[in-house]
């Protein structure tokens, strides 16, 4: 398939999968007049790349994953290197849980204190 049906079929735009093959997560075979190639495979590739980032991965947070799935694996995580991501993503996550926890508790704390010097309103 054309990088257009490859666009259409993935929801992505020509760009992005072009962008996509410049930091060497997707590498487009070329035909005799030089255009890009692409067949299933690389529709799974980009699937898996779409999954992660719509999750909060950072795009070279990708490459354990679309390598995994290069190496012939069934699944992009199946690999040691894809496990290392997801376990150093889920520090960063708990990290942030961790923050926002403390600041809700501020805000709480604050609110509190703000409603106990408020005076009703006379009517």
């Amino acid at each position: 398939m054309r990088i257009g049906e490859l666009a259409r079929r993935s929801g992505l735009t020509t760009r992005a999968l072009r962008y996509y093959e410049s930091l060497g997560l997707l590498a487009a075979r070329r035909t005799s007049n030089g255009q890009r190639e692409y067949d299933e495979h690389d529709l799974r590739l980009v699937g898996e790349i779409r999954s992660l980032t719509g999750i909060g991965f950072a795009l070279e947070d990708t490459r354990p994953f679309v390598q995994c799935l290069r190496d012939g694996h069934a699944s992009g995580d199946s690999c040691p290197a894809s496990v290392a991501v997801y376990r150093r993503k889920l520090a960063e996550l708990d990290e942030c849980v961790e923050r926002l926890t403390a600041v809700r508790d501020q805000v709480r704390a604050q609110l509190e204190e703000a409603e106990r010097r408020v005076k009703p309103c006379a009517r």
